[in-house]
């Protein structure tokens, strides 16, 4: 059964055309209320997601993700992979968020905060609109033949796009080795480190792919929040919607004359001309309802806003509405729905608050060296040797490292050429140790002892042991 005409959006997607090929989208510049302020917005992430890289708190990088080395740096707080708990925690607390704000805001995220929307938007697409004119231009010069214009207008955006993609990558690897670390590399050449440089020509060639070609259809094909949305969304979620009861009317909509009286003829406010769907970055007609297209970045809003104060027509015929809101004028109202994901959410930062609160700065780990059992020395001693592993994960040293016995006597001897042990900040130390008891102090061939562990003779941390003696003692 064919589709009707007015339902083809229903079951494709505008920039696929009906042989199955790309249907370039060229979007007008967009220009209006909403659109300066998620300006000033993505300005202000923009910076952010430049600078954290190199922005150092207490000695750390703000922000890390050092995933071969294992290290990450949140907000200037080191984090290693013994907190990896705390990373989890922190994941399921941003599902939550986004599933919130999608139940109650619709794709808000995408259209003011996504990175994917504010490189092409805010970034590539001004560029092009620089280089290349507005909407109607770049049709003409996209349908031109390859005179010297169009060739050196292609080659000059390709360039800039090119530097603008390597120039991301770069900050990217930042987030990924340390700042300091990438400076250094810049310092000392690619050619010293060309296990680092291929990699970020890759990541260049994939940055560029994705904003010079791939474009919008990273929102509609790769990324699946768009189909999360559809499962989320429901009547009373706030969504970028069109006005269908006014702009409608009883009888339709009407191309807009001049002096004419559009409610005596039962003519909606929209006067159909399309403007909302020329400055749509992928191509949707607002008008046809929420769709998996619909990035909520106001553009249509915006347009729509400027055609209305030209006919002197109130605002807001498209705007951030929900359905229950057109249909019925209802107030935005929280849902139980809502509420429940909000006190899940308390719940899950709560918890992580409270293990940020008791997180310890050192984390111990002893471990009986595997294949070795006791050995029983004179005097009736009994030795059993260990591997420890002793993590810094704050930003100073940790001197004067010393292990104790916590309520049985006995003594620890480390194998270590040094008298004083030093943890470097944000390091470990590794080495072997021998715990060595008493016979008469070992039960049924096996104890539990608690090793507590002092720097400068102040407590820091504890952890527990095995210890393997004889079964039975006469």
């Amino acid at each position: 059964m064919e589709t009707p005409a007015n339902e083809v959006f229903r079951d494709s997607i505008g920039t696929i055309n009906e042989e199955g090929k790309r249907n370039w989208i060229f979007p007008k510049k967009p220009s209006g209320w909403y659109y300066d302020k998620r300006k000033l917005v993505s300005y202000f992430l923009l910076a952010f997601l430049f600078a954290a890289p190199f922005v150092r708190i207490n000695g750390n990088q703000f922000l890390m993700f050092n995933v071969l080395e294992r290290r990450f740096n949140i907000f200037g707080f080191p984090f290693w992979p013994q907190d990896f708990h705390l990373f989890v925690i922190s994941m399921i607390i941003g599902v939550v968020f986004i599933t919130l704000f999608t139940v109650g805001f619709g794709r808000i995220f995408c259209g003011w905060i996504c990175p994917q929307t504010i490189f092409m938007e805010m970034v590539f697409r001004r560029i092009e609109y620089w280089i290349d004119g507005d909407r109607n231009k770049q049709m003409r010069l996209d349908r031109q033949k390859w005179n010297a214009e169009k060739i050196r207008k292609r080659l000059l955006k390709w360039f800039i796009f090119l530097v603008v993609s390597f120039l991301i990558a770069n900050v990217f690897l930042a987030y990924l080795i340390g700042g300091d670390k990438l400076l250094n590399y810049i310092k000392e050449g690619p050619s010293s480190h060309l296990g680092t440089l291929i990699p970020l020509l890759i990541f260049t060639a994939v940055f560029y792919f994705v904003f010079a070609w791939f474009r919008e259809q990273v929102c509609i094909i790769a990324c699946p929040y768009g189909r999360l949305q559809g499962v989320l969304l429901d009547n009373k979620s706030i969504v970028v919607a069109y006005d269908h009861k006014r702009g409608e009317g009883p009888n339709g909509r009407k191309k807009f004359r001049k002096n004419e009286d559009r409610a005596a003829l039962g003519h909606g406010d929209c006067i159909d001309c399309f403007q909302c769907v020329h400055v749509c970055p992928t191509g949707i007609d607002i008008r046809n309802g929420t769709q998996l297209e619909c990035v909520n970045c106001t553009a249509c809003i915006d347009e729509c806003d400027t055609i209305m104060e030209k006919i002197n027509l109130p605002k807001g015929l498209i705007r951030y509405a929900s359905e229950e809101n057109i249909e019925n004028k209802a107030p935005f109202k929280l849902t139980a729905r809502m509420k429940g994901y909000i006190a899940v959410l308390v719940i899950l930062i709560g918890v992580l608050a409270g293990m940020l609160t008791l997180r310890n700065d050192v984390e111990a780990r002893i471990l009986r060296l595997p294949g070795q059992s006791y050995v029983q020395k004179d005097n009736n001693i009994i030795s059993n040797v260990y591997t420890y592993k002793l993590v810094n994960k704050t930003s100073n040293d940790i001197e004067n490292v010393s292990f104790r016995i916590r309520g049985v006597e006995g003594d620890i001897n480390m194998v270590s050429a040094s008298e004083q042990m030093i943890i470097k900040a944000q390091e470990f130390a590794e080495g072997t140790l021998f715990i060595e008891l008493k016979k008469r102090d070992i039960s049924g061939g096996k104890i539990k002892l608690r090793i507590d562990i002092y720097s400068n003779d102040k407590f820091i941390e504890s952890t527990t042991v095995g210890f393997l003696g004889p079964r039975n003692y006469n």
